[in-house]
């Protein structure tokens, strides 16, 4: 099979769900593997008939570096996982190079020009290469971003035609246009019409989990608008909330969080205190340990304290799950939008608030 790996730190899993749908949509039948649930296949993998491989490239243990795909993506490269790459960055940043070397001679990267880590070593890169982003150097260049409703409009130029390409992407937020112009690269590098890619992107129904949006909930007789990410970098919980921002302007954001490792915790605490301190409201779960011992001053109180030192907000610690409920039905008001992010055991907290809440 002709084979397409997705690599970053962030937006790998959506960038492999857009492929997959356009190729989908194009009828070519592509076999898929992805770190989340796509709602349009009710499945995180399928075998498909056709010759098309997509698979989503796990960088958090290196397991990546096994795979010869023939065209690679790179979306970015941020500080996470370094304990697979004994603590350092630029162990963790040559193993993308690897990655991309990985292709054969006659292969592809995809590459995003916006990601300085990404960029960086381009001089060192000896396979060929496409790169897009909203930077003037880059090939597929990114323009006229307009948000609208819960979709986002986007015109690309392309490199091998005067007339820009405009699209309807039934996602928000300015990573997932970057996403999306991965994707439609990688589709067009596979000779699938512009006409499919724009249908694919209109059309695409989402992935569980990646700014889920559940219908109003009414918690005392007050609407909150209810939203669930995976989110649980510092990266990607500030790329979610301005996208809520951006979706429901002027509303009050409240933020259910749980943090994900002490060893994350601990490595980009100050990232997730500036973060963090941009919710209008914030509960903070304890920290799920996903196996680790726990560390000294990497926990949701070292959060807390932190975050209120700064004077602006007084997090409010939820020591169980079960708490939840009784501590929402306090802080909740009005036309509230309510934030639920993490990685670990509040998975399936939004699905249950919208049920106890419908």
């Amino acid at each position: 099979r002709y084979g397409s790996a997705v690599a970053g730190t962030h937006g790998k899993t959506t960038t492999t769900s857009l492929i997959a749908s356009i190729l989908a949509h194009a009828g070519l039948d592509p076999t898929f593997i992805i770190g989340g649930r796509v709602n349009s296949f009710g499945s995180h993998s399928k075998l498909g008939a056709g010759q098309y491989l997509v698979a989503e490239a796990d960088e958090s243990d290196s397991s990546f570096l096994y795979l010869q795909p023939i065209m690679s993506v790179v979306t970015n490269i941020d500080s996470d996982h370094l304990s697979a790459y004994g603590g350092d960055f630029n162990t963790l940043q040559d193993a993308f190079l690897q990655f991309i070397h990985h292709l054969p001679f006659y292969g592809v990267a995809v590459l995003c020009m916006d990601d300085d880590t990404v960029c960086a070593p381009l001089p060192k890169i000896t396979r060929p290469c496409v790169t897009y982003g909203f930077s003037d150097q880059a090939d597929y260049r990114i323009t006229e971003v307009e948000k609208s409703a819960l979709q986002t409009k986007f015109v690309l130029l392309r490199p091998d035609r005067q007339a820009p390409v405009r699209f309807v992407l039934n996602l928000l937020g300015i990573h997932n246009v970057l996403n999306a112009v991965a994707a439609a690269i990688v589709a067009l590098q596979l000779d699938v019409k512009e006409n499919c890619i724009q249908s694919a992107f209109e059309n695409f129904q989402g992935i569980a989990r990646r700014f889920q949006v559940y219908p109003q909930i009414s918690i005392n007789n007050r609407h909150v608008q209810l939203v669930d990410d995976y989110g649980h970098h510092p990266a990607e919980i500030a790329a979610t909330m301005t996208t809520a921002r951006d979706a429901w302007p002027g509303r009050r954001l409240t933020v259910l969080f749980q943090p994900h490792r002490y060893s994350r915790t601990q490595d980009l605490f100050d990232d997730f205190v500036r973060v963090l301190n941009e919710a209008d409201v914030l509960m903070l779960c304890e920290v799920y340990a996903a196996n680790e011992e726990p560390l000294t001053g990497a926990d949701s109180l070292a959060l807390s304290r932190a975050l209120r030192a700064r004077g602006k907000l007084d997090p409010i610690l939820v020591k169980d799950l079960s708490e939840i409920q009784a501590t929402l039905e306090h802080v909740s008001e009005d036309q509230d939008v309510l934030l639920t992010l993490g990685a670990g055991s509040i998975g399936g907290i939004a699905q249950h608030l919208s049920e106890i809440f419908a």
